[in-house]
């Protein structure tokens, strides 16, 4: 694949001349098993030198995963929602832990998904709740944090560092695929453009530069072409000026 990175080298060259730092993360979502897939996810992650939050769906989660995650230290689950079930009507966006379910059951659901994974992950998994579909209502976001979530993920630049009392918000901001009509890799120019533009701001102060910038990908879902082009992505950022995301 033959992609053009030059106005990303270029804004990465202004991060240098100024002598500051962008910190990185990778996000994956919908791991539940080992695969061909996930394979080729440990090995990316490893060639480049990114480690993974693999997002975890916790009711279908196995312990073969367990397994496969304790040999390798660049993987680190996160909790994926419950059970990857949309509740919402049909006119509505897909959610999993929408304002129209009891919170009862959501709080039951959200907690037995940190018990089930951190009995399963022990001190490799990180209190991070990842909502299916990047939804969450404001409204269950203390709810998480009572139920001891230490942070919270779903997409586009942050507008507070934490989303509510003693929960962090860490999003993601990169995504790759192109779902529909199939699922495929999105016009990697126009996602190079994107990226040039998110770090030019950070640079300028008109975002966040203290939240990790991420890349969300779905390994079950990924194309050839998807796959080199997240491996072209790692390479050239930690060509920049970087620093690896560590949890809190």
């Amino acid at each position: 694949m033959n992609l053009d990175w030059t106005p990303l080298r270029v804004e990465l060259d202004r991060w240098r001349r100024k002598g500051m730092q962008y910190p990185i993360w990778w996000r994956d979502d919908d791991a539940t098993r080992p695969t061909e897939a996930l394979d080729e996810l440990a090995v990316l992650s490893d060639s480049v030198g990114v480690p993974v939050h693999l997002a975890v769906i916790p009711r279908d989660a196995t312990m073969g995963l367990a397994e496969y995650v304790r040999d390798r230290s660049n993987l680190r689950p996160v909790v994926h929602g419950w059970s990857h079930t949309n509740h919402q009507p049909a006119e509505k966006t897909r959610g999993e832990f929408g304002e129209n379910r009891p919170i009862h059951i959501r709080c039951e659901e959200a907690g037995e998904g940190l018990r089930r994974l951190t009995e399963m992950f022990g001190d490799s998994m990180t209190p991070m709740f990842v909502p299916p579909w990047n939804r969450i209502p404001v409204s269950f976001l203390p709810e998480l944090a009572q139920l001891g979530y230490k942070s919270v993920s779903t997409c586009h630049p942050r507008e507070n560092v934490e989303a509510a009392e003693g929960l962090l918000q860490i999003n993601t901001h990169i995504d790759p695929l192109y779902w529909r009509p199939s699922r495929g890799l999105s016009a990697p120019q126009l996602i190079i453009e994107k990226t040039e533009r998110l770090l030019k701001k950070r640079r300028q102060g008109k975002l966040d530069n203290t939240e990790p910038f991420g890349l969300l990908t779905h390994h079950l879902a990924h194309t050839p072409d998807v796959w080199e082009f997240c491996r072209q992505f790692w390479l050239e950022l930690t060509e920049g000026p970087f620093e690896i995301f560590e949890h809190p």
